[in-house]
């Protein structure tokens, strides 16, 4: 079967609403066919990928849509640039790159998209409804959206995603079916304590172990108290995707697809089924460090980007155990975030204590980590991307256990956690 063009489709084929808008659907009409699409469906937001600087040829594609004219038809979201536009003397990178990324970034800005530059717009600016079709971008994004908030949204990459977005249009195929979305997998938690089951440090564990042994099935995990939180689920989403090609989970009694197991599994049986023992937890915790427990230099936090709720509870910790001067304390955030932390003063109180706290970017997306050695870390994202990314050795933790380890550039370990 071959894709369907609407007559509007079809016009913005043939040129009828620009070059920029013509590329655009000459490229997603193309992917529609490789994905077996039969038509395309209108969408309601983007979240853009592509304005993080890789290479001449993402600043070529996107400065040529610009020049023909290219604005999105939804409203459109970005993720990190490659530069703290706000604090641009934290980049350690060369001027020829900063000068690059830094147009890239404009380039998407000149297409009308939200400059918010970052990888949880969920927790910025744009909250996509229940059932709403959406294209986004960036792994953690789209498993949030997807996941929590029942939003729908195949995994985009560059160039694909601002397409959609310039068109307002996504085919009709994969997670935006509603029969593509049931759970297929199974993770049972086997005789978790529950009081582990309410320290945000499980979550990265589970999610990363959920990512790794779910052979591109769609999750569901039974177990998880009601109560578990919007950053916990964050940060399973984020670490499931790392580890693996997870783009929907489904958590039973907690996110809005899994009232129940077989509402879940569309009251089907599951393609497998599996528990999570501590055993299993705590294999994986050792999976996300590469050198054991010693000295470290770098103390990173927020990927995904740290939301207001996530700085109450780092706060009265900084105030406590300041970071050691011979340490590099980053925390990563969103602009609205920043604000929010000005207003109450708080921001002032962690620059004092000796905290970064960077907008627009990523640590491990660009340079701006000032040391080099051993970075800790109480996200799976981080602990999974920075050896490869920025060439760093890991140590995993919980925020306590990061924020006392830098504060004596040793690490501090909870005992009673595991």
């Amino acid at each position: 079967m071959s894709l369907t063009l609407s007559p509007q489709d079809q016009a913005m084929l043939n040129g009828e609403f620009g070059e920029a808008t013509k590329m655009a659907m000459r490229i997603l009409s193309t992917m529609a066919n490789v994905y077996e699409a039969t038509q395309l469906l209108d969408i309601e937001s983007a979240h853009i990928d592509g304005c993080l600087y890789h290479g001449q040829s993402g600043l070529d594609f996107a400065e040529r849509l610009v020049a023909g004219g290219a604005q999105v038809r939804v409203p459109t979201t970005l993720n990190v640039g490659a530069i703290d536009l706000m604090h641009p003397e934290q980049f350690h990178g060369t001027a020829e790159f900063a000068d690059r990324a830094t147009r890239l970034m404009a380039a998407y800005q000149q297409m009308g998209c939200a400059p918010i530059w970052t990888c949880a717009p969920y927790q910025a600016m744009h909250r996509p409804a229940f059932g709403a079709q959406i294209a986004w971008a960036e792994s953690n994004a789209i498993v949030f959206a997807n996941s929590v908030l029942g939003a729908r949204t195949n995994r985009y990459g560059d160039f694909i995603d601002i397409c959609a977005a310039l068109t307002g249009r996504a085919p009709a195929v994969g997670l935006h079916l509603p029969e593509n979305r049931r759970g297929q997998i199974v993770f049972h938690l086997d005789n978790i304590p529950a009081n582990l089951l309410h320290e945000d440090v499980f979550f990265p564990v589970l999610g990363y172990f959920v990512g790794a042994n779910s052979q591109n099935q769609i999750p569901v995990i039974v177990g998880l108290p009601p109560e578990t939180t919007e950053d916990q689920l964050k940060a399973l989403g984020a670490a499931a995707a790392s580890s693996g090609a997870v783009a929907l989970f489904h958590a039973v009694g907690v996110t809005p697809e899994a009232p129940t197991l077989a509402k879940a599994l569309h009251h089907q049986p599951p393609a497998a089924e599996r528990s999570v023992t501590m055993a299993d937890i705590r294999s994986t915790l050792g999976k996300l460090a590469t050198v054991e427990d010693g000295r470290i230099e770098v103390v990173a936090l927020g990927s995904p980007h740290f939301s207001l709720t996530e700085f109450e509870k780092l706060l009265p910790l900084i105030e406590q155990y300041p970071p050691h001067p011979e340490v590099d304390f980053i925390v990563c955030t969103n602009r609205l975030a920043l604000g929010a932390l000005q207003q109450r003063g708080w921001l002032d109180q962690l620059r004092a204590a000796g905290v970064r706290v960077i907008v627009d970017t990523c640590v491990v997306v660009t340079p701006i980590v000032r040391r080099h050695g051993v970075l800790m870390t109480n996200s799976g994202k981080f602990a999974h991307y920075s050896p490869g990314n920025i060439g760093l050795e890991v140590i995993f933790g919980s925020l306590e256990e990061c924020v006392r380890s830098g504060a004596q550039g040793q690490v501090w370990r909870d005992e009673t956690l595991w």
